[in-house]
Order: C-alpha cells, then sequence, then structure tokens
C-alpha cells in the first residue's frame, strides 16, 4: 500500500484573523509539527497546499521533503485545497491522508495506525475518533477522493460512500484540538511549550 498525504495550510484564519499555519508553537511553527508527524511516519510523498502569496509557510516548510503548491481558486477552501494537492501527486497512491495545519498535536502513531489500517482495509475511508469525537486526518481511497473533482465538499464525498467509513479509535486528543480561535491556541501551546 502506498499513502501519500496532501497538507492544508492555505487561508488565513478569519476568526483569528492571521495566519494560523505560522503561530510559534514550542520551537517552531504549528505547520512544521504537523510535518514532523508526517514525515516521522514515513509518507513518501506529501503535498503541502499554501494559500496564494503564502511564501512565510512556503519558507516555513523549506527543510522538509514536499511539495509546496499554492491554491490558486478564488474562495481557497478546503475542498479546493484538496484539488490542488491531488492534482500534484505523481506517486499514484492507493490511499491519500488529508491533513489539517492547524492540528499540530497529531501523534506519529496516529497517522502510523491508520496507514495500517489502510492495509489492512484499502476501500474504506479512515476517521480518527477520540472520547466519541470525529477527528482529524482523515485517509481516503485514492479513487474514492479523487471524486471530489465532481462534488462541492469532503463532507459530500463522505456521504457518498458511508458504507465504507471506518471510525478508527485513537487515544491521542490530538486529532480534535484545532486552532480555530485564541483559545484553541493557547490550549494546544499549553501542551508543547514547557512552563517556566
Amino acid at each position: 500500500m502506498n499513502v501519500a498525504a496532501i497538507l492544508l495550510a492555505a487561508g488565513k484564519s478569519q476568526r483569528m484573523g492571521l495566519c494560523k499555519q505560522l503561530l510559534q508553537l514550542a520551537d517552531r511553527p504549528a505547520v512544521a509539527h504537523c510535518l514532523d508527524t508526517l514525515t516521522a511516519v514515513g509518507l513518501k510523498e506529501i503535498v503541502a497546499v499554501v494559500s496564494p502569496g503564502g511564501d512565510e509557510v512556503a519558507a516555513a516548510v523549506s527543510r522538509y521533503p514536499v511539495v509546496v503548491v499554492a491554491n490558486e481558486s478564488d474562495s481557497c477552501d478546503m475542498a479546493d485545497s484538496v484539488r490542488t494537492g491531488l492534482a500534484r501527486l505523481i506517486s499514484g497512491p492507493t490511499g491519500v491522508l488529508v491533513a489539517l495545519a492547524d492540528h499540530p498535536l497529531v501523534r506519529p502513531d496516529t497517522v502510523q495506525a491508520l496507514v495500517n489500517r489502510h492495509g489492512e482495509e484499502p476501500d474504506a475511508i479512515l476517521i480518527p475518533i477520540h472520547d466519541g469525537a470525529k477527528g482529524h486526518p482523515t485517509l481516503f481511497p485514492a479513487a474514492i477522493l479523487q471524486e471530489i473533482g465532481q462534488v462541492a465538499t469532503l463532507r459530500d464525498v463522505i456521504g457518498r460512500h458511508r458504507d465504507k467509513v471506518r471510525l478508527v479509535p485513537v487515544a491521542d486528543e490530538g486529532v480534535v484540538m484545532d486552532m480555530d480561535v485564541w483559545e484553541d491556541y493557547l490550549a494546544v501551546a499549553e501542551r508543547l511549550n514547557p512552563p517556566g
């Protein structure tokens, strides 16, 4: 099984008014924590999708073995970013992990568990679940994710294949901890920034 990843790192947070991918957590920006996780698992192909003019985010990920591409669509929404990332995948993966750059606490063992499960159920859509809450990243069979070209959102893709959805329980609160508002960021930072 060959799993590639698309890291969605486009867009400025509307609620925070800044680029949350560059918020500092411990000694590096949030997007770097996400890439540390993806590279630790050994994913061979990672595409990071940034906003038009996302030079700062591109610079922040430049030391990683990733392809950086800009989502040039007017909306710069999640589905458009996935379409942009899919167009740059070259390895012909069987599965595509869609990861979000505002979930920097996701652990490598969680991603590895999804990759392993993909090996067992290559036709399943794998969604991590922690304490009853669905989280991110989601691992899609590549053939199913290609349907994003025909529908408006990832939710629509999932809705077309409800029978293929598998919830994967994980002991990783990082899958449900995003950074949509300042309080979220502070909660994430508290777990990564040592006191003192």
